[in-house]
């Protein structure tokens, strides 16, 4: 068993975005006891760490990540196809918008508005290909991030995208945290 270093257990804690204090109450010892254990002054006995690793491992528990709130089948479009495919799809999905993914790889988007704001551009506006008139992709996040993160990027965008090694995995809208919500 392998014990965790002063820098470990700083770095954990400040990864799960808790004070020294809040630890120091989970834990049932002193805020300066936990400060002196982070800071390298004082070996403390093995029960104190098991306590301490105990927090953290409860806390991870309830932290609601992007994997647990998005949506796995992402319906999309590619750069290539014509706008009236991308169209019929959203029609069809009943979606205002989608991700336009190249090779697994988010690289724009495309919407009802963006579309409506095509047709006075574009003399053959059906045929035009999906990448001539698509918008900034959707940000992105990696699938362990937390529901503040995402909460906060849906608060400019209407989606968030999941990747993992830069490949979409899934969706998260307004919808999804409010589903996610629903179900606590």
């Amino acid at each position: 068993m392998e014990l965790p270093t002063p820098e470990d257990l700083r770095e954990k804690r400040q990864s799960l975005g808790m004070t020294q204090s809040e630890i120091a109450d989970r834990a049932g010892v002193s805020q300066p006891l936990i400060a002196r254990i982070e800071n390298g002054d004082v070996d403390p006995r093995l029960s104190t760490v098991a306590r301490i690793v105990e927090v953290f491992e409860s806390v991870e528990e309830d932290v609601v990540t992007a994997e647990d709130l998005m949506s796995e089948e992402v319906i999309t479009v590619s750069p290539d196809d014509t706008v009236r495919d991308a169209v019929e799809t959203m029609q069809e999905a009943q979606f205002s918008q989608l991700p336009v993914v190249e090779d697994g790889v988010p690289v724009g988007s495309t919407s009802d508005a963006m579309v409506a704001r095509a047709r006075s551009q574009t003399d053959d506006l059906p045929h035009t290909r999906v990448g001539d008139i698509m918008g900034e992709s959707f940000p992105t996040v990696s699938p362990g991030a937390d529901m503040t993160t995402v909460s906060r990027l849906l608060n400019h965008s209407s989606a968030v995208l999941v990747t993992r090694e830069g490949k979409l995995v899934g969706i998260i809208t307004d919808a999804d945290v409010a589903a996610h919500v629903g179900s606590e």
